[in-house]
């Protein structure tokens, strides 16, 4: 009787995949049986990723996507449920967790670089902050985005914080309080999300748009998204005059110098990023 071969084994996918396209660096969540939850895994190597990305100069913006039908359902309940063994009931993982994916999410937004996300399903929970967290997003026309945590006795509080920071308040309460998903079209009349496409065709947008936002002077971009996300929290009074004094430093950069010149000139400026 002839033995059968051994089959070879098979190399488990990397949960967060990633790959360069110009300027442009693409993390992809990869775990589409899990609907790309965010375990303490995924969270840790998005965070590890952007981290690596913030002294990178050959990376001039950042698409984050995912594969299969879902964009992200959230936190990862089955990983977090698991440790209600622990003596404490869980209590320290659960504040881990929490705070893990708060500092992922703070480093998009401080992040010197633009952020894209690229929707293809649905966006729950942790996964609908992940969205609100970045700067632009583009989505599938068969997205959708919810804040479902009430239904389960969880209401939704730290996604709650980038929610509410990205769309009004009262359509921020309604996600919240009824857990409903809304639809690409509905997120966007909202402000949650940038654009609706095609379905099938969000990578290639995000990407589109990334490149426009990179072929820009990264480093009036990277003073600009740090003077808009800190300018929000300040009084009128106090951000106009925050922004008066970014503007005056602004002015005096090489780049600036140069664009204007080129305005001027009627031709296209060089940028040095300085």
């Amino acid at each position: 009787m002839t033995a059968k071969p051994a089959r070879a084994a098979v190399a488990p996918q990397p949960i967060l995949l990633r790959e360069r396209i110009g300027s442009i660096a693409m993390l992809t969540l990869n775990r589409p049986a899990a609907r790309n939850s965010l375990s303490e895994g995924m969270t840790a190597g998005l965070h590890a990723a952007l981290n690596e990305f913030r002294d990178d100069a050959a990376v001039r913006a950042v698409v984050i996507a995912a594969n299969g039908t879902a964009f992200s359902a959230g936190h990862d309940m089955k990983e977090l449920t698991a440790r209600r063994a622990d003596p404490d009931r869980g209590r320290a993982y659960f504040a881990h967790m929490m705070n893990l994916c708060s500092a992922m999410m703070q480093a998009i937004v401080q992040l010197p670089k633009p952020v894209i996300a690229a929707v293809q399903g649905v966006a729950t929970a942790a996964g609908c902050q992940l969205v609100a967290s970045c700067d632009l997003a583009v989505a599938s026309e068969s997205a959708s985005f919810a804040t479902p945590g009430v239904d389960i006795g969880l209401f939704c509080s730290t996604p709650m914080v980038a929610l509410s920071r990205n769309v009004p308040r009262k359509h921020a309460m309604e996600m919240l309080l009824t857990g409903e998903p809304v639809s690409a079209t509905a997120a966007r009349d909202i402000g949650l999300i940038n654009r609706v496409v095609a379905a099938g065709t969000e990578r290639d947008a995000a990407i589109a748009l990334a490149q426009k936002v990179a072929s820009k002077s990264a480093y009036t971009v990277k003073i600009g998204k740090a003077a808009f996300y800190r300018q929000l929290e300040m009084s009128l009074a106090d951000a106009y005059r925050y922004a008066s004094e970014v503007m005056t430093e602004n002015m005096l950069a090489r780049d600036a110098e140069e664009g204007i010149g080129a305005f001027i000139e009627k031709r296209e400026p060089k940028w040095q990023d300085k």
